[in-house]
């Protein structure tokens, strides 16, 4: 309540188990209070690929429906850990599309080495929101950095209308300033 009163206006709400019963109080205060509640499940492996006895491509539809039926805004797929590929993000983002009319978006992180090609092929499976960052904090357990998959979707369908040139200045001033949390990394 205080969050949404102090100006909150988007709410991820997730349980890194995807038992949602543990966000459904919270998931009416979001809604009386007229902010956006996007719920997120957390995408999980039991082999190297999605499918298997649990994280299978009907799991996460029908985790997908029932935040729906909790009066989600918006689903998130969070690969916290960084364990999508890519063909797996395209099936799993094109059946999420086919099964929803609520917009979806995709956070991964890069753990693996695989984010940055699990957002291309979320996005030519028609995602509506990912999650990157600047290049000088990109890649290592962070997001994928923004200027790849700016340049990777110019002059398509999907082209972002960021201006490279502009991201270059502003990563060219973090990767200055950046150097005084070098020890962090």
């Amino acid at each position: 309540e205080r969050a949404c009163e102090n100006g909150m206006d988007i709410f991820r709400v997730f349980d890194a188990l995807n038992d949602f019963r543990n966000f459904e109080t919270v998931a009416r205060v979001i809604k009386k209070h007229g902010r956006h509640f996007q719920g997120a499940i957390c995408f999980s492996l039991t082999g190297p690929r999605m499918g298997g006895d649990v994280y299978s491509l009907d799991y996460y539809l029908r985790k997908a429906r029932e935040l729906e039926e909790m009066g989600a805004d918006t689903i998130c797929i969070k690969d916290m850990a960084g364990l999508m590929a890519p063909y797996d993000a395209h099936l799993l983002v094109k059946s999420l599309k086919e099964s929803t009319n609520l917009p979806i978006h995709l956070h991964s992180h890069f753990t693996s080495g695989m984010a940055d090609m699990s957002l291309l092929k979320a996005v030519e499976a028609g995602v509506d929101i990912i999650d990157t960052c600047l290049s000088p904090w990109a890649y290592r357990t962070s997001h994928p950095a923004v200027e790849p998959l700016v340049a990777a979707l110019a002059h398509t369908d999907r082209d972002t209308g960021l201006d490279l040139n502009h991201l270059a200045g502003l990563s060219g001033h973090f990767e200055k300033i950046s150097q005084e949390y070098r020890h962090l990394l």
